[in-house]
């Protein structure tokens, strides 16, 4: 078998002889020899195993990470598919960090102040983007969605004090539990559709309507299919229970605004359609585009409401 001394070793695998110290003493890589004057022999074998620790270390594992894979103390196949998952999301965040100075620098010229508050609040989204990477909403939110929750989440948490989130997050569980004690009662009589109207108050008045296709999108494809339940003091007989009372309180309100189609201006009627929609949707323009051709179909509408929808919106 042929052997290399230190230095004709390291230039055959292009690594320096104090970097072949240093992972001798790490106990990465022995020599297969040493000669009594101390002169290490490294070996064809030694030179397979400095090839996967370059290989290993191209893939982005640390030193402290390699020397278990190389004795085999763990399942390589297994730590290489982990490897993968974390550098495509190490990949992600370096685009996304990318698009933020580009998004800097194309706002500001060489000759101008960095704008360094608008940098902090960028990288706080950035740093709970990453965060919320491992929470379940990341399950039913698109890239740009999570990306708009962080913001979201980033916003409330800096213009509210620990005292006021506090103080927010009791009321939410109070909502909570003044639900649940009403579960018994039908969602779509007067009990239910109060507190339908509670609900939405209170939800509306936390993402407003810029994050309303958020709010939407977490109810129906999280806690509608029984995602962060429990974190947020819920139950699947809750949601089901509490998206009847929402349903009735809004077709409630649907009938109010259209009852007044014929005795009220066109324009106010507009007016008031739309504030209902931004109520209901924000500025999720294709569900309110949906709701229209929805409400033809309720029953009890009058003649001049059902003319009011389809002239309005050619239906």
């Amino acid at each position: 078998m042929k052997h290399w001394h230190a230095k004709a070793f390291s230039k055959l695998a292009k690594v320096s002889v104090r970097t072949l110290h240093y992972y001798d003493r790490l106990g990465l890589l022995k020599p297969s020899l040493r000669q009594n004057n101390n002169y290490r022999l490294y070996s064809e074998k030694d030179l397979l195993t400095l090839q996967q620790i370059i290989a290993l270390k191209f893939f982005g594992f640390e030193l402290a990470q390699i020397k278990p894979l190389l004795a085999r103390e763990v399942n390589v196949f297994e730590n290489l598919l982990l490897q993968a998952e974390l550098l495509q999301k190490k990949a992600q965040a370096l685009l996304e960090a990318k698009a933020i100075i580009k998004g800097i620098t194309s706002n500001c010229s060489d000759r101008e102040s960095i704008p360094w508050q608008q940098i902090i609040e960028l990288i706080e989204v950035f740093h709970m983007t990453q965060q919320l990477e491992d929470a379940w909403v990341k399950d039913i939110f698109t890239a740009e969605e999570l990306r708009q929750y962080a913001e979201f989440e980033t916003k409330m948490k800096a213009e509210s004090t620990p005292e006021q989130r506090a103080a927010f997050e009791q009321s939410w569980f109070t909502l909570v539990a003044e639900v649940k004690s009403n579960l018994h009662q039908d969602p779509e009589s007067s009990a239910g559709i109060a507190l339908g109207k509670k609900w939405m108050d209170w939800v509306n008045n936390l993402y407003g309507k810029q994050y309303a296709h958020l709010r939407t999108k977490k109810f129906e494809k999280g806690f509608g299919e029984g995602k962060g339940l429990l974190e947020h003091g819920l139950t699947p007989e809750l949601i089901a229970w509490i998206e009847k009372a929402v349903d009735a309180y809004w077709r409630q309100r649907l009938h109010q605004v259209l009852s007044q189609a014929g005795q009220v201006p066109s324009t106010q009627m507009l007016r008031l359609w739309n504030e209902l929609m931004e109520e209901m949707y924000g500025d999720e323009e294709e569900r309110k585009a949906d709701i229209p051709a929805l409400a033809l179909q309720e029953q009890g509408l009058s003649h001049e409401a059902i003319a009011w929808l389809k002239k309005t919106f050619n239906h």
